[in-house]
């Protein structure tokens, strides 16, 4: 088994972008989910609610982030990586309240006439600790603004048997994975506690329970019923319908895609 590929979402809830290689970090992957837009309550905003987010395609450049308009590349912001902090206020993910830093005005303009709704673009300082819930933590680890996890895991293998069961087959970016992996059984990652990618090690800590979001077209931010419908019909457990893994990282350093994959367990 080898990594197929690579995913990081540097803005929570805009479009992803596939790397060939990316450093692995407690939180997260270095850049997954360190900005956020929220409202004015200071409350995350994603695709459940404005599913046209996911036309907002983000690009990582040398020194900063580029935004832009899927259906008209010209309409974009360039957001800096390292800007100046300005005062910490108080945000949130699902139920933690955690500091981050308001990135600026212009920012907050630009998403807020894309969106059609009053947001802020914020980002999380390196000071800022949003742990893991301790259930679920390994080492008392911290995450990004991820919904609660650092890492994502899925197979390409258990999107293929999902795909045989749709009339029209949908693509991996529905489910938003950090890392796909190539070989194995449909569902492999269910069976297994600890992997290995290169020398790294991952802990595999619970099943990722999806939601709406996954039946939002990434291309065009239409949602409609599948594949979450197809996949209620038998991966439903406790009332959460399941797919994926969710992971922390027991080491650091960085991947690439053709790594080896090795189940540990």
């Amino acid at each position: 088994m080898t990594v197929q590929d690579i995913y990081v979402y540097p803005i929570k809830s805009l479009g992803g972008i596939r790397l060939d290689e990316a450093w692995v970090e407690e939180r997260g992957f270095q850049f997954d989910r360190r900005w956020m837009l929220v409202n004015s309550e200071g409350g995350f905003v994603s695709q459940r609610e404005f599913p046209e987010m996911a036309i907002l395609q983000v690009l990582i450049a040398q020194d900063s982030l580029v935004v832009f308009d899927k259906r008209n590349r010209s309409s974009q912001i360039r957001i800096p990586i390292n800007q100046e902090m300005a005062d910490p206020i108080t945000v949130r993910v699902w139920d933690d309240e955690v500091e981050a830093v308001k990135v600026g005005d212009e920012f907050d303009r630009w998403f807020s006439e894309k969106l059609g709704v009053k947001v802020s673009l914020v980002k999380m300082p390196s000071t800022t600790r949003r742990k893991v819930d301790p259930k679920y933590a390994k080492n008392g680890e911290s995450v990004s603004f991820a919904d609660g996890m650092p890492y994502l895991l899925i197979g390409q293998s258990s999107l293929n048997d999902l795909n045989a069961r749709l009339s029209e087959h949908v693509p991996m970016d529905r489910f938003r994975p950090n890392i796909v992996f190539r070989g194995g059984a449909p569902f492999a990652e269910d069976k297994i506690n600890f992997m290995k990618i290169g020398n790294l090690e991952f802990s595999l800590i619970k099943p990722c329970a999806r939601c709406v979001l996954t039946t939002v077209d990434q291309d065009t931010g239409k949602k409609g019923k599948e594949p979450l419908k197809t996949l209620a019909s038998f991966r439903t457990k406790d009332n959460k319908v399941l797919f994926g893994q969710n992971m922390v990282a027991l080491s650091n350093g960085k991947i690439k895609i053709g790594d080896s994959v090795e189940f540990m367990g």
